[in-house]
């Protein structure tokens, strides 16, 4: 039986970017086909394993996008979130290796190795699209401020279900639907298809988070809202500010009453 912390750190170790998507999505079949366990706690690494190219950058160093609907600005929009997927990769199977335990129910395991089988998926689609588009994920430089988030989290499983899934994911779906409309009225229909199935799949990894956060929340004798607002207040960099896809939020179990007044 293989212990699923170590696996998770496999992945993480994996420095390939389709390997480490590749590697993610054979160890969500082995769960699902009962050929892993959660046996004990991992050690993940600080960061995880990445390839030689894209050059990382700070975000302030990132080229600005250009305007219009052309070749050029979907390749760069797709290696962006490309680049966002495959942290989103590491960020699944560091929470599972780093916050598992053995009194962790069944179902934490189920939904986490779920989002990081997803998140595999996610990157290898958009790698596959920047192909057809004549690109590569690697191309275009990348900024390195996404695995801040769980650096600034590493000590806790609540604030990194704060941070992660209720903020940075939420905030995806806050701008996926404009993002597929742009691209349709471009004529890129592929792209909008691909986006249009991540976008779906993260409102289950908003649920995910939400559900996990309140039971860890609960369990802490914390009310959910008030710590999450206090968790954001601690550990994110930024201010959350509209427009929110209530309608999304609302389908992942993430009510306005968390989040629509802690920016006022």
């Amino acid at each position: 039986m293989l212990d699923l912390a170590q696996e998770a750190i496999r992945v993480l170790g994996t420095a390939d970017a389709l390997e480490k998507a590749a590697v993610a999505r054979r160890l969500g079949a082995a769960w699902r086909d009962g050929r892993v366990a959660f046996l004990a706690p991992g050690k993940p690494p600080v960061r995880p394993a990445r390839p030689l190219r894209p050059d990382l950058r700070r975000p302030g160093d990132m080229p600005k996008r250009k305007a219009g609907g052309g070749l050029e600005k979907r390749i760069a929009l797709l290696h962006a979130l490309a680049h966002i997927e495959l942290n989103a990769i590491d960020l699944a199977w560091d929470l599972i290796a780093r916050f598992g335990a053995t009194d962790l129910p069944r179902a934490f395991f189920d939904d986490w190795v779920r989002v990081g089988d997803e998140e595999a998926l996610h990157f290898t689609m958009l790698a596959t699209r920047l192909n057809e588009l004549g690109a590569s994920y690697g191309d275009l430089p990348a900024h390195d401020g996404l695995w801040q988030a769980a650096e600034e989290t590493s000590h806790d499983l609540l604030a990194r279900l704060a941070i992660v899934p209720l903020v940075l994911e939420a905030r995806g779906l806050d701008v996926s639907p404009a993002t597929i409309s742009d691209l349709r009225r471009s004529g890129d229909d592929a792209s909008a298809a691909a986006l249009d199935i991540i976008y779906r799949d993260e409102i289950g990894h908003v649920a995910a988070g939400k559900r996990w956060f309140d039971h860890v929340a609960l369990a802490r004798g914390h009310d959910p809202a008030t710590i999450w607002q206090h968790m954001v207040g601690k550990h994110f960099r930024g201010r959350l500010k509209p427009p929110f896809n209530r309608a999304a939020r609302d389908e992942a179990g993430f009510g306005a009453d968390f989040y629509e007044n802690l920016g006022n």
